[in-house]
């Protein structure tokens, strides 16, 4: 006997499921060669500019559960609508970034969704058996991520942002500077 999937079926299943908390407006990478995998994705794929952010200065910062700081920067870039962030992690401080590099591993690092809500956020991934692996505020408990492991092998990690005000803006000022992108300039610094 054949079983087909059927994905109207499943559409009541879906309301206390991680993607009940928004749509994925981001893919991010940890690649082992931060300058290669620019180079990929502004001269290969034509997304960008990246904007890079500079070490990143998190707050209330946990790693498994235990306080951590570490030095890490991020790049920012638009393809077509579609946000890519490149991270690179500039100490061997333990995160979810230097385990990853430790295990050889490369391609899709997590995706990120916007929520409004951390506290049903945390409540959602408990109940779906997610794992909550890293955590951080920025801006005085302005913004806050969680990085969840869904358990299903690499690349299934899931970074929840709930944002502040400047965060959206800032995203939507990368967002223009790629719309009509002549390929120049393909790393910037914010506010360029």
């Amino acid at each position: 006997m054949m079983v087909t999937f059927n994905p109207l079926s499943e559409v009541g299943a879906i309301k206390h499921k991680l993607a009940s908390l928004g749509e994925v407006f981001q893919i991010a990478f940890v690649p082992a060669d931060f300058d290669a995998a620019l180079r990929f994705w502004t001269e290969t794929i034509g997304a960008g500019p990246f904007f890079l952010m500079e070490h990143i200065q998190a707050e209330d910062c946990k790693y498994k559960g235990k306080p951590t700081s570490f030095d890490f920067s991020a790049a920012i870039g638009y393809w077509g609508d579609l946000q890519i962030e490149l991270i690179q992690q500039h100490d061997s401080v333990p995160s979810i970034y230097t385990s990853w590099l430790e295990q050889g591993l490369q391609g899709l690092h997590h995706v990120c969704v916007a929520v409004k809500d951390m506290a049903e956020t945390r409540r959602v991934c408990a109940e779906s058996g997610a794992t909550v692996m890293q955590e951080a505020k920025f801006r005085g408990g302005a913004a806050e991520v969680i990085y969840v492991d869904t358990h299903g092998g690499p690349g299934t990690m899931v970074e929840f942002w709930k944002p502040d005000e400047s965060g959206p803006k800032f995203f939507a000022s990368v967002r223009d500077a790629a719309r009509g992108w002549d390929g120049s300039r393909p790393l910037r610094r914010p506010g360029e």
